[in-house]
């Protein structure tokens, strides 16, 4: 009897259509090869959108471009140990140095790694992008072969003082090495009988960008610093030694001869030299903060990295001149300054005090009609500046000068003053005060030394504009000097405007009633009108410098490198007023081509822009720059091998 199964326990064959989809490796392995090509062009489009256009070879992860990366951003610091046996045991000289550039790197976070004389005699330095050689004096034969090589194969050193001059020995060698590779002739050594030195730093450089045109440093002796001359055009003057204020001589032989700090070429290779020690710098709080701004400066353009900066002047001049007629003694001599005034189309500020404008109306009726007017008041003397203990007079005796002038100006010619000369020449914080309160916008003063640009003092947000006298006036020329030949009172005014050339700043050039606008002298303007407008210096008035200098210093720029072909430059206007017509500076600092603007965000305006493949430096033609807002532009290129 056959034994019935339960119909719940018998095999159920299942129809073939329902076991399931066949894989099918093939469009799997297609699709996975199709994802992976879409995510590596993704990434790579990505990759050109932030670091700009690129070779492949150049992001492989080859030893070669490890190599490159793990040295990239790193500087070899050199520890002289052949200049520390020249010392007796126990000085501290080498070690003070070092430990001050181990805190200069660190402030702008640069990394290195520290090497010994031996690495460099053997090589082990061709590694490295930069090279420091802080006050390495000895030098052994080897080293200063090594070293040529090393400049030879594009690598860039970061030197200070005499390098190479004494040998491994501690035998004087003398300056070979100095004039061989830094182009630099060697003319002496400042006496540590002087305390400090004023050092004066040139505008408008690679080196010198964000920092004051002709900014004075104060640099201590005790190192002995040095004298330089530039001998080969490959290599540029930076700072000068030559104090026009207190030092005799040929203006522009002096700068020459005293060169402090020079950066150039050597072979395919770059190097910038200072001629003092970094621990030299002493000073205020704003002399180390741009130390610093100089000291990065120095590395970004030894590693082929980018500076920039709003340019002091509009383009294409290179310095500006203002001058400041003061009217004293003899006061019709203002007639004859007019009439040059007129010939050479320029605009001024007239300066007298208020009694002298009472006393002269119809002079004062005819001045006004051709410039604007300033007034010379009495705030007080100072028989000794460096003596703290001093003071001019009290706010309330200030403010009671200050208000009457602007008073009986406004009486006399329904104009409103707004710029102020102290009689003898200084200022304090109670003159700052009360100029802002009566609604004065400019100071002309004797006092202010560290620059040759204006400067502008902020209180309870309201802006002073503090010129300087940047040159030797009138007064010196004729009254001092006794030059009465018209030659030597010009060939002394024009030294004065070639250095203000060379630091790229203002010629402030103050004549008096009784000197230089006598009818004997008054040629000698126009001479040096016709001087400087072939000198290309921008002639302008206080309104207008003052109109500039707000438009240039409310501007806000930075750049980052994003590659070796792209960098980008942002440039804001925190201020409350638009900006218009302005140039932003960006020095390259290396040879490219094929220059492009664009901008990651739409709509933004592309400015025109000229690029001087002969200094590198790109010029940025912005016209106009609203309140509060801020452009950010990539800079792309093709770089051009050296």
């Amino acid at each position: 009897m056959a034994v019935k199964i339960p119909e719940y326990k018998k095999k159920k064959e299942v129809p073939k259509q329902k076991q399931g989809l066949r894989v099918n490796y093939l469009i799997i392995f297609l699709s996975g090869l199709l994802i992976l090509i879409g995510g590596i062009l993704v990434f790579l489009l990505i990759v050109k959108n932030v670091y700009g256009n690129y070779e492949i070879n150049e992001i492989l992860p080859t030893r070669k471009n490890l190599e490159t990366l793990a040295y990239a951003d790193k500087a070899a610091l050199l520890y002289p140990q052949y200049t520390e046996n020249r010392f007796d045991a126990g000085n501290t000289w080498v070690q003070d140095n070092i430990d001050t550039w181990k805190s200069y790197l660190s402030i702008i976070n640069m990394k290195y790694d520290m090497v010994t004389d031996l690495d460099i005699e053997l090589g082990k330095h061709f590694d490295y992008k930069l090279l420091i050689l802080a006050g390495a004096q000895s030098l052994s034969d080897k080293q200063i072969m090594q070293l040529k090589k090393y400049l030879d194969r594009g690598g860039s050193i970061f030197a200070t003082g005499g390098t190479a001059s004494y040998s491994n020995e501690g035998k004087w060698r003398g300056w070979n090495f100095f004039t061989e590779v830094y182009g630099l002739k060697f003319n002496k050594e400042i006496k540590p009988e002087e305390k400090y030195k004023v050092h004066t730093l040139r505008g408008n450089l690679p080196l010198t960008a964000g920092i004051p045109t002709g900014y004075a440093l104060q640099i201590a002796t005790w190192d002995r610093p040095i004298y330089a001359e530039i001998l080969e055009p490959r290599t540029e003057q930076v700072s000068f030694w030559f104090d026009y204020r207190k030092e005799a001589g040929l203006v522009r032989e002096q700068i020459e001869q005293s060169a402090g700090i020079a950066y150039g070429h050597y072979g395919k290779g770059r190097f910038v030299w200072y001629g003092f020690q970094l621990n030299s710098v002493i000073g205020r709080q704003e002399d180390y903060i741009n130390f610093e701004k100089l000291f990065k400066n120095s590395v970004n353009w030894l590693t082929y990295n980018p500076t920039s900066f709003v340019k002091d002047w509009p383009s294409p001049h290179e310095a500006a001149m203002i001058i400041v007629p003061t009217i004293t003694d003899y006061p019709e001599n203002v007639n004859n300054l007019i009439q040059t005034l007129k010939k050479s189309g320029a605009g001024t500020t007239f300066f007298l005090d208020a009694d002298l404008a009472i006393a002269n109306p119809k002079l004062l009726q005819r001045i006004s009609s051709t410039g604007d007017i300033g007034v010379i008041i009495d705030v007080g003397y100072i028989e000794d500046p460096s003596d703290t203990s001093n003071r001019l007079y009290d706010k309330e005796a200030q403010y009671s000068s200050l208000e009457f002038a602007k008073d009986t100006i406004f009486s006399l010619t329904n104009k409103n003053v707004t710029g102020l000369m102290p009689l003898y020449g200084y200022y304090d914080e109670n003159t700052i005060r009360t100029m802002l309160e009566l609604d004065y916008k400019v100071l002309i003063t004797d006092s202010l030394t560290d620059r040759s640009v204006p400067k502008i003092e902020i209180r309870d947000n309201k802006e002073l504009f503090v010129i300087t006298k940047t040159a030797r006036d009138d007064i010196e020329v004729i009254g001092n000097y006794g030059l009465t030949n018209l030659d030597f009172q010009k060939y002394t005014y024009e030294e004065d405007i070639d250095r203000l050339i060379i630091e790229g700043g203002l010629y402030v050039l103050k004549v008096h009633s009784d000197y230089q606008m006598r009818s004997e002298y008054i040629s000698v303007l126009d001479d040096i009108y016709k001087y400087v407008n072939k000198k290309n210096v921008w002639v302008t008035t206080i309104p207008e410098l003052i109109s500039w200098w707000k438009k240039k210093s409310g501007l806000e720029v930075r750049y980052e490198t994003r590659s070796s072909r792209r960098i980008t430059v942002e440039v804001s206007n925190p201020k409350e007023t638009d900006m218009q017509d302005f140039i932003v500076q960006v020095n390259l600092n290396k040879a490219v081509s094929n220059i492009q603007i664009s901008s990651d965000i739409i709509n933004t305006k592309i400015p025109e822009y000229k690029f001087d493949t002969t200094t590198n430096i790109l010029y940025l033609f912005v016209d106009e720059l609203g309140s509060g807002e801020t452009r950010i532009y990539l800079v792309d290129f093709e770089n051009i091998s050296s």
